[in-house]
């Protein structure tokens, strides 16, 4: 039997679980170290687009079963078909559902553990967010295979220190938990015990909030990243404005001013 086919045959390669306005997405191809096989971008693809259209979803936390966050692309399936129409394809799809992670209207948070390389550490660096346990590695290791890390540069380079980022890529040299987050790659450190409370806590800050400033926010925030400072401030200041309208910075404005907890729809 192939390995798609035992992959089909049990448990679906995507797990997911809703919870108090929090959707988590589980990798879960644990014998392959929860790598990118085309049907887990395709599943990763619909899940998202299901949860942009979903009001109810507020926080998205991505996860992966087994010892590993994300080893990255398969490199069984890219081998097995070495025409360049096919890479092409495979490349552009992945990047289709990182855009779409960065699209998405709720925040996502990564939860990692274990090791995350490659488009594995390129997921991390899409994530709007992330917490890792304390015995996390991180790296983008395709130069170790005669391939640089391409797209996977692309989400890192926005996420720390050019050099740092260029060191990562060109030695493919792995960093901890602690370097991740001295870095700007993830938001904390806990231990293995601590991450599910951590990425709860979190999400439930989040959550707390009003859903519209932070759909709002996170759109603009990617959105002034790649605007020149004039044009940045001017298109902040238009979302700004446009914020102040809605009955939740009204509510939230009183409430202030009135020294009582705002009551948010």
């Amino acid at each position: 039997m192939s390995q798609a086919a035992v992959e089909n045959s049990a448990e679906p390669i995507l797990l997911r679980q809703q919870s108090d306005g929090v959707h988590t997405l589980t990798l879960n191809r644990p014998r392959q170290y929860n790598a990118l096989s085309r049907e887990m971008l395709s599943s990763l693809q619909s899940a998202l687009d299901e949860i942009a259209r979903d009001p109810e979803v507020r926080v998205v936390v991505l996860a992966g079963s087994g010892p590993a966050f994300c080893a990255g692309h398969d490199l069984k399936e890219m081998r097995g078909r070495p025409d360049k129409a096919f890479q092409k394809e495979l490349f552009e799809q992945c990047s289709r559902m990182m855009l779409s992670l960065t699209r998405l209207p709720q925040p996502v948070i990564a939860r990692v553990h274990g090791t995350a390389t490659a488009a594995g550490c390129q997921l991390v660096a899409t994530c709007d967010l992330a917490v890792a346990s304390r015995g996390a590695r991180f790296a983008t290791s395709g130069i170790n295979l005669g391939l640089f890390c391409s797209t996977p540069a692309v989400a890192l380079s926005r996420n720390v220190a050019r050099k740092h980022a260029l060191e990562m890529l060109v030695t493919g040299d792995f960093i901890d938990a602690d370097a991740a987050l001295a870095r700007g790659l993830v938001n904390r450190v806990v231990t293995e015990a601590e991450i599910d409370r951590a990425v709860a806590e979190l999400a439930a800050t989040i959550c707390a909030k009003p859903a519209v400033a932070v759909r709002a926010g996170k759109e603009m925030f990617y959105k002034q990243l790649e605007l020149g400072l004039a044009d940045a401030y001017a298109y902040a200041s238009e979302v700004m404005a446009c914020n102040m309208m809605t009955e939740e910075a009204c509510e939230g404005i009183d409430a202030f001013l009135q020294k009582r907890a705002p009551a948010w729809r």
